[in-house]
C-alpha cells in the first residue's frame, strides 16, 4: 500500500478522487492501492525552551542565551492533531511507500518532513510536485513523481529558517522584556518582524519631524495651455509678486517643441506580493485577507499555486496558454482579439531562468459560478493580468514644450494614448481613488493633449501665482510596506530591478502578511484608513534596540539571501546556524551590559486576526520611579502626591511636578524629561500667559523650560 499525505482534508479528497482511493475511512481514503490521509497544516513545531531544561521555563536574564545542543520537534498540543497524527503514524508504519503531497513550497516541505520524522518513517518517500489542483495536474504529477532527496535543500532551508527564528525570537524577546520591560507584557522581537517595524518607525519619525512650508510657483497660460516656471520654488510671497510683475512686461516665446512616440510595457504577471499590493491599492484588502482568498481559489482549482515570488512562466507552458484563454468563457470578449493569432512567446512572460519551484499565478481555465464577492475580485485581478500580458503594448505620444518669458524658463508636458493595447483590458474597470498609490500597475494614464507649437512663435500670455505647501513623507500602506519588505527598505519603482532584488527581501511572500498581522496584534502599529502608523510602544521599542542587526532591513535581507542559497544548495545550513548563534551571543552580552531604560508596553495583544479598531487611548503603564535622579545620580526617583522626587529629596532637592506649563504630563513624558532632557513635542503649553506648542526641557540648573 502507498500512503499519500496531503496538507489539508480538501486537498486529500481531490487527490483521492483522481487516483481512485474512494473508500472513506477514519482519517483517510483508501482504494486502488493507495491510502490518502492529511494534516491540518502544521502538526509539529520546534520544542520550547522548557522542553530542553526545566529552568528555561522561567524568564531570567542569567539563563540567556538559550542555545540547545540539538534542536528537536514535538507535536502541537491539540487533541485533533494528536488523533490524526496517530492515524498517519499507523499508516506510515505499515506502508511500502510514502508520497509527500504537501504544498509544493518550503513551508509545505517542512510540514511534511517534520511529520514523517516524528512518525519515524522508514519507508521510501516520493514527492508529488504540482502547480495546480486540477485533475490533469494531479494525474500528470503522479505520473512524474520525484525522489524526496531532490528536495533536501528545500527542507534544509525551511529548517534553517525555523531554527533561526527560534534562536533570535526566543532569546531576544526574553532579553529585551526582562531588561527593559515593565509589568507582565512582552516585548516581542523577531528576525523579520523587528526590521519591518523599524522601517515603519523611521517613516513615522520623518513624518513627525516634518515641518510644512509655504511655497509659490509662477505659472502662465499661453494659447489655452498652462506652463509652469522651471525655476526653484519661491519661498516668499514678496518674491512671487515681483516675479509676477516681471512676467507681465514680456511676451511668451516658444523655444522648443518635441514630440516623441513611445510604449508602455505590459504589466507583469502576479507573484503573491504583487497580488497583495494590487488588492490593497484597489480594494483595501489586507495582505492576510488576500492570501486567504487566493489560497481558497487555488484549492477550488481556479488558479495555480499562489505562494510564489516570480512573475514569469516556464517556457514549457507556452503551448497551453491558448487553451487556458479559450476556457475563460466569462472573459471571451477580452480573449477573442489575442486568440485570433498564435500566442507570442514573449521573453517578458516566459523565462525558465526566472522560474524556480513554481511559475507566476495564473488562472487554470476552470471558472465556476457563485464565488464569494471577495474571491471574485481577486480572481478578476489574476485573470485580467493574465490576459493583459498577451495584448500588444500601449503606444503613447509624449509632447514637451519649452518657452521663456523674459529670462524665466517655462515647461509643459502632454501625453496622448495612440493605441491603448493592453489598457483595453482595464477600459471598463471602475477607477478607485487611492491617494497613497504609486500609480504604477494596470492604471490608466492621464491624457493631456497639447496643440502644435512652432519654435520662435510669440504672443501674449496670462501669468499667475500658484501657492502650495510642502508635503510630508507618505505613511506606509500595506501595499507600499509589502514592496519595502520585498526590496529590503529600498525605494524601487522599476519592475525589473525589483525582480533582481527579491533574493534580498525580508521575509518570504507567504510569511509577510503574517508579519504585518503580528505587528498589529502586538500593538506596535495601527491602521488609520489605509495608512499604517507606529504606536508609541512600537517607537519606544525600536528606540531601545541599539543593535543594527535586529533593526536593519538590509542586514535581514542578507540573511534571507543566505536562506535562498541554502535552498539552492549554495550555502551550508550549519554555517547559517553558527552565524546566528554567534549573533545571539553577541547581542545578549551587549544588551545585558547596556544602560537600563524602561519602556512603555501596551496592554495584552488582541485575540482577533483583524486590524485593530480605533479605541480610546489607555493610560500608559511606564513609571519613572525606577529611574535614577538626574541631579545627584545616586538615588532613585519616588512618586509623591504631586510630583516625582529624588528619594534623598531633603539633601538633593530635585523633583518633577506632574503638571508643568499648564500640561499634565504622562509617565512616559516625565521619563523622557529625566532621561533625554526633553519631552516630545506638546501642544498648548502655557508660557507667560500665552499658549504655544513646544518641548519641555530640563535645564542645566535642573529647572524646566520650553523650546
Amino acid at each position: 500500500m502507498k500512503v499519500c499525505i496531503a496538507e489539508k482534508p480538501s486537498v486529500a479528497r481531490d487527490i483521492a478522487e483522481v487516483i481512485g482511493a474512494k473508500q472513506r475511512k477514519d482519517g483517510y481514503f483508501e482504494g486502488n492501492g493507495y491510502q490518502v490521509t492529511w494534516t491540518f497544516g502544521h502538526f509539529c513545531t520546534l520544542k520550547e525552551p522548557h522542553d530542553y531544561f526545566d529552568q528555561w521555563k522561567a524568564w531570567r536574564l542569567e539563563d540567556l542565551p538559550m542555545i540547545p545542543t540539538n534542536f528537536g520537534i514535538k507535536l502541537i498540543e491539540n487533541d485533533g492533531v494528536k488523533k490524526q497524527f496517530g492515524i498517519i503514524e499507523k499508516l506510515v508504519d505499515a506502508c511500502e511507500e510514502v508520497i509527500n503531497c504537501g504544498d509544493a513550497g518550503q513551508e509545505g516541505e517542512l510540514i511534511q518532513r517534520w511529520v514523517l520524522l516524528k512518525a519515524k518513517c522508514q519507508a521510501p518517500v516520493k514527492r508529488l510536485w504540482i502547480s495546480s489542483l486540477t485533475e490533469e495536474a494531479i494525474k500528470n504529477g503522479f505520473q512524474q513523481l520525484k525522489n524526496a532527496e531532490q528536495f533536501d535543500n528545500l527542507y534544509a532551508a525551511g529548517s534553517a529558517r525555523a531554527i533561526g527564528d527560534w534562536l533570535l525570537g526566543m532569546n531576544a524577546t526574553r532579553l529585551f522584556t526582562k531588561k527593559f520591560g515593565q509589568g507582565k507584557a512582552v516585548l516581542s522581537i523577531g528576525r523579520v518582524q523587528t526590521p519591518t517595524l523599524a522601517m515603519i518607525v523611521q517613516r513615522q519619525k520623518e513624518i513627525n519631524a516634518f515641518k510644512s512650508e509655504d511655497y509659490w510657483e509662477l505659472k502662465t497660460i499661453y494659447r489655452d495651455v498652462e506652463f509652469t516656471a522651471t525655476i526653484d520654488r519661491l519661498k516668499t510671497l514678496d518674491k512671487a509678486n515681483k516675479g509676477l510683475a516681471y512676467l507681465k512686461e514680456y511676451p511668451f516665446v516658444v523655444t522648443s517643441f518635441e514630440k516623441k512616440d513611445g510604449k508602455e510595457g505590459n504589466p507583469k504577471l502576479f507573484d503573491l506580493t504583487g497580488l497583495q499590493v494590487e488588492a490593497n491599492k484597489k480594494f483595501a484588502f489586507t495582505a492576510d485577507d488576500t492570501l486567504k482568498y487566493i489560497q481558497s481559489l487555488y484549492e477550488k482549482k481556479l488558479v495555480t499555486y499562489p505562494r510564489v515570488d516570480t512573475t514569469y512562466l516556464s517556457e514549457d507552458l507556452h503551448p497551453k496558454i491558448a487553451g487556458i484563454l479559450q476556457d475563460m468563457a466569462p472573459y471571451a470578449a477580452l480573449t477573442a482579439p489575442i486568440l485570433q493569432q498564435p500566442i507570442p512567446k514573449l521573453k517578458s512572460v516566459f523565462d525558465d531562468k526566472k522560474v524556480t519551484d513554481h511559475h507566476a499565478i495564473i488562472p487554470t481555465g476552470i471558472y465556476p459560478s457563485n464565488l464569494p464577492y471577495e474571491e471574485k475580485r481577486i480572481y478578476d485581478l489574476v485573470a485580467k493580468r493574465f490576459i493583459a500580458a498577451f495584448y500588444p503594448e500601449c503606444k503613447i505620444s509624449t509632447t514637451t514644450v519649452f518657452g521663456t518669458v523674459g529670462q524665466v524658463p517655462f515647461k509643459v508636458t502632454g501625453k496622448q494614448i495612440i493605441e491603448p493595447g493592453w489598457k483595453e483590458v482595464y477600459a471598463n474597470d471602475v477607477k478607485e481613488k487611492d491617494d497613497n498609490s504609486d500609480k504604477k500597475e494596470g492604471e490608466e494614464v492621464e491624457e493631456k493633449t497639447l496643440p502644435h507649437f512652432e519654435v520662435g512663435e510669440s504672443g501674449p500670455h496670462t501669468p499667475r501665482i500658484h501657492q502650495g505647501k510642502t508635503s510630508p513623507p507618505k505613511p506606509y500602506t500595506e501595499a507600499t510596506l509589502l514592496r519595502a519588505m520585498e526590496t529590503a527598505g529600498k525605494q524601487v519603482e522599476d519592475e525589473e530591478m525589483r525582480e533582481l532584488m527579491k533574493d534580498n527581501g525580508i521575509g518570504r511572500p507567504s510569511t509577510r502578511a503574517n508579519i504585518i498581522e503580528t505587528l498589529y496584534k502586538r500593538k506596535y502599529i495601527e491602521k488609520k484608513k489605509k495608512n499604517i502608523f507606529a504606536t508609541q510602544t512600537g517607537m519606544d521599542l525600536i528606540d531601545t534596540i541599539q543593535s543594527e542587526l535586529l533593526k536593519s532591513a538590509e542586514l535581514t535581507g542578507t540573511w534571507e539571501r543566505k536562506l535562498r542559497q541554502i535552498e539552492k544548495g549554495e550555502y551550508a545550513m550549519d554555517t547559517f546556524k553558527s552565524e546566528l548563534i554567534q549573533m545571539v551571543q553577541d547581542l545578549t552580552l551587549e544588551v545585558k551590559n547596556s544602560q537600563y531604560k524602561p519602556i512603555t508596553i501596551a496592554a495584552e495583544p488582541q485575540k482577533t486576526n483583524t486590524v485593530p479598531k480605533k479605541t480610546t487611548k489607555k493610560k500608559e503603564s511606564a513609571e519613572p520611579g525606577s529611574l535614577q535622579c538626574p541631579k545627584c545620580s545616586q538615588h532613585p526617583l519616588m512618586k509623591g502626591k504631586s510630583a516625582y522626587g529624588c528619594s534623598n529629596f531633603n539633601v538633593c532637592g530635585f523633583k518633577v511636578p506632574f503638571e508643568l506649563f499648564g500640561k499634565k504630563l504622562t509617565a512616559k513624558q516625565i521619563a523622557d524629561l529625566v532621561t533625554k532632557k526633553k519631552t516630545g513635542k506638546l501642544k498648548g503649553l502655557v508660557v507667560n500667559g500665552n499658549a504655544q506648542d513646544g518641548r519641555i526641557i530640563l535645564t542645566a540648573d535642573f529647572g524646566f523650560g520650553v523650546e
